[in-house]
């Protein structure tokens, strides 16, 4: 062997070794231990996306929908998201928050969109929900979860008509938000960002945006801010940012050239959509006092009038009107009748009213109604309709009585609420009668007459 030889052959040992210790050091990324076939993750993913969108409002607004879906598809294309049936939905709610269920079924909160500063960082919370999905964590997190009685169930297919969902239920596999399929462990975000970085560099977004994007909601709950939904299913896993940047330190280098739509249209969009959502809180000019008596918020002192956009309506002597007409909608309750809670002041005794815009602007009043009650269901995920509605009339225009059903403000308490929906043309008047169980009785009277005397102004 002749001395340049054994040089090439010293050459090429340094290079493989090297090659060997960048593969040492960038850290594998497979799925886990799993009792889950792929095409059960699919169903099950499709069947609680189908029982999700019964919960929540998502977005009609086509500009909004196809600029999500156009991020979405691109990062879904690359190998390394997976070959699953990926679907991306915008969904209509203020609050922070995206996830991805099983099989790829994708979803963010107009939220999301006003707090990001580019589209680097909406692509990289998609990549994060996108690597969940690739590497299938949910199922894995069931799985680990349920190793008796998950293998016959799944083994011997959908027993009658149960669907998969349903099943899993009865094991204790649910869709909540601190469910199984839904909060990861700090191993798994950790396992998420890294793949959502390699997945964002070979789309073209610079894999940084994702970490500092985290670390800004990050801060941002720390000090009060509207991320904690998001945060509690998506433990911080460690410095991200940190951990990102030795990621790329083993990606190839190229330009970060994707990112040319038009945020700031987007977010023109959902101010607009986001102005038209109605909620069941209580302004920001009420402030709650937590009193330990539902009876403190009693209707009493007789009736006096009170107006609200677009309309007069008497209400009890000792309530008071929160908020401005010009809002679109006001609260009538005694100051006793609002409760503070970890998000916010609710009302736990009282009546909210409003006017809900539909999209394309003529009233349908069932399709209406039960788009407002999904509204309603985004910020108060437990409310549900208590039986069948009636039909009626409201100073002559038609209407609809909607019984419901919640978890009061006031501790101990159920809440049963009436939902009157009014059909006025172009737009939808709402008046919430909202009472705790306990006061039904005092309550029936006083919101009886406050619904006769509504009185509509000319439009």
């Amino acid at each position: 062997m002749t001395v340049r030889f054994r040089s090439v052959l010293i050459c090429l040992f340094v290079v493989v070794v090297a090659g060997w210790q960048v593969d040492a050091q960038q850290r594998q990324l497979k799925p886990g231990f799993n009792l889950f076939s792929v095409e059960q993750d699919i169903q099950l993913g499709r069947e609680a996306a189908s029982e999700i969108e019964k919960q929540v409002q998502v977005s009609s607004d086509r500009e909004l929908t196809e600029y999500f879906q156009r991020i979405g598809r691109r990062l879904a294309s690359q190998p390394a998201a997976g070959k699953f049936p990926y679907t991306f939905k915008v969904v209509l709610d203020k609050d922070i928050n995206a996830f991805a269920l099983p099989g790829g079924f994708t979803y963010m909160n107009t939220g999301l969109i006003v707090q990001a500063d580019n589209e680097a960082q909406i692509a990289g919370v998609i990549a994060h929900e996108i690597s969940h999905v690739a590497l299938r964590h949910g199922t894995n997190q069931a799985s680990k979860a349920n190793l008796i009685q998950l293998p016959a169930l799944l083994a011997g297919g959908m027993a009658g008509s149960n669907t998969m969902l349903g099943q899993l239920a009865q094991l204790g596999i649910g869709l909540g938000a601190q469910s199984v399929l839904l909060k990861f462990s700090r191993g798994a975000e950790q396992d998420a960002d890294l793949l959502g970085a390699r997945i964002m560099s070979s789309a073209g977004y610079n894999p940084l945006d994702m970490a500092r994007f985290f670390e800004k909601l990050e801060a941002a709950a720390g000090k009060g801010g509207p991320a904690f939904q998001f945060l509690s299913s998506h433990p911080k896993p460690g410095n991200r940012v940190k951990a990102v940047e030795q990621e790329i330190r083993y990606l190839p280098a190229r330009e970060y050239d994707a990112g040319e739509g038009d945020l700031a249209r987007m977010k023109t969009i959902v101010d607009s959509l986001h102005k038209n959502m109605p909620a069941r809180r209580a302004p920001s000019n009420a402030q709650g006092t937590g009193p330990s008596r539902p009876a403190d918020a009693r209707p009493a002192g007789g009736f006096s009038q009170c107006q609200g956009p677009g309309f007069d309506m008497a209400c009890p002597g000792n309530w008071k009107t929160f908020g401005d007409q010009r809002s679109g909608s006001v609260t009538f309750a005694a100051e006793q009748g609002l409760v503070q809670t970890g998000t916010g002041v609710s009302i736990a005794y009282g009546a909210l009213a409003g006017t809900y815009s539909p999209a394309d602007g003529r009233v349908v009043l069932d399709r209406d109604t039960a788009q407002l009650i999904r509204q309603f269901q985004a910020d108060n995920p437990g409310l549900r309709a208590s039986g069948s509605a009636r039909r009626g009339r409201v100073d002559g225009s038609p209407a609809l009585v909607t019984p419901l059903i919640a978890q009061s403000a006031f501790a101990g308490e159920r809440e049963m609420s009436q939902l009157v929906t009014v059909d006025r043309g172009n737009a939808l008047f709402y008046l919430v009668l909202i009472a705790p169980e306990s006061e039904s009785r005092y309550a029936a009277s006083a919101f009886d007459q406050m619904l006769r005397s509504v009185r509509f102004r000319q439009h």
